[in-house]
């Protein structure tokens, strides 16, 4: 049965919270504060999938030995505009923001910068990513591969993994910024195991159970196979991300990334990084009045029967992070627990919350 009853924590806690518990597990502070920083900036947004309920399974990772945490990522240039970060299976969050800081510093230099990243693990929602290019006034690729979820169009058995594609854009001067985050699946894999969580049924059209029938059950669906968008189409948008960061950066690729779920062994995760300058062809104000009016053009459409709103992509997100910055981000009771029965086991604070019913 599902838990109606919402809890809410602070971002600032949460925050606090995340830091400490991941410091107390031997990760530097300064290492603990970006992850926290990154899993926050999901539950913000509103993909709980990858936010701050992440944490127990990475620190699974990390006492059975397979995730490192003190591991320092290293950085060699092939070119003046193309390098490679060897995670050495550190945190993913460290190494591709090492990856995406070099990126955007030659890019300022070059117009663009592109790193490969090796040996790393999984790095939460790809939009944060995104954002530090923003911040830097970047356009950004941003690609990842990962653990086998997905079959290819015609087959039955796990391949490969439901692999975010993600790239933004600055925005123009009454606009958000364009960010795209997106699996070439029907949903990401971490609904499912957010719907198991909290005692909830999925939608019959998101996978596949082990028999390769249709599933509401979230169990069943994690011992089967996910569904890939628009058939051929997602299947081919996920072998894609599997050659630009498994294969080509040395990775693990074809089914041989190690699930974030599963503490038997590193993970051996690829990423592909791209950061360009917006005003290598204009200036940049330029740049931003088209983006102002594509946005105008995207928003203000006529709209289908029944659409009320048309949002630019990115949009509904920013929305949710506003929300959840007033009222908090929403949590269940197993999931605080979980939380803080990996709290209990370092001797940090335990998770405070709000309640709320809905």
């Amino acid at each position: 049965m599902a838990d109606s009853t919402k809890l809410y924590v602070a971002e600032a806690y949460a925050h606090t919270f995340a830091t400490n518990l991941l410091a107390a597990n031997g990760v530097s502070r300064e290492d603990a504060a970006l992850i926290a920083k990154c899993l926050v900036a999901a539950d913000l947004r509103g993909i709980d999938t990858h936010g701050i309920n992440r944490l127990p399974s990475y620190l699974a990772r990390v006492r059975q030995g397979v995730l490192d945490p003190t591991a320092r990522p290293t950085l060699v240039e092939a070119t003046p505009v193309v390098a490679q970060v060897d995670a050495h299976n550190s945190f993913g969050f460290v190494a591709s923001s090492m990856a995406m800081s070099h990126a955007c510093t030659v890019a300022q230099t070059y117009g663009i910068g592109m790193v490969s990243v090796k040996h790393s693990n999984h790095f939460g929602m790809s939009a944060w990513l995104v954002q530090q290019a923003l911040d830097a006034g970047m356009m950004s690729l941003v690609f990842t591969n990962s653990s086998p979820a997905l079959p290819v169009w015609g087959g039955q058995e796990k391949l490969m993994g439901v692999s975010p594609i993600a790239c933004g854009a600055p925005g123009g001067p009454a606009m958000p910024p364009f960010i795209l985050d997106m699996a070439p699946s029907v949903a990401a894999r971490g609904k499912i195991h957010k719907a198991l969580r909290r005692g909830e049924q999925i939608p019959e059209d998101w996978a596949l159970d082990a028999d390769g029938q249709r599933t509401t059950d979230p169990a069943a669906a994690l011992q089967g196979v996910m569904l890939p968008m628009g058939g051929p189409k997602g299947s081919a948008l996920a072998v894609m991300m599997d050659v630009f960061s498994g294969v080509l950066s040395g990775s693990a690729f074809a089914g041989g990334v190690t699930n974030p779920y599963d503490p038997s062994k590193p993970a051996n995760v690829g990423h592909f990084i791209v950061a360009m300058k917006p005003d290598l062809f204009m200036d940049l104000a330029e740049f931003k009045e088209r983006m102002q009016v594509l946005y105008r053009k995207v928003v203000g459409c006529e709209k289908m029967a029944g659409v009320e709103r048309i949002y630019f992509p990115g949009e509904l997100e920013q929305i949710e992070e506003a929300k959840r910055r007033r009222e908090g981000i929403p949590l269940v009771q197993s999931e605080v627990d979980a939380l803080n029965g990996e709290a209990a086991k370092v001797g940090v604070e335990l998770l405070k919350t709000e309640t709320a019913t809905q």
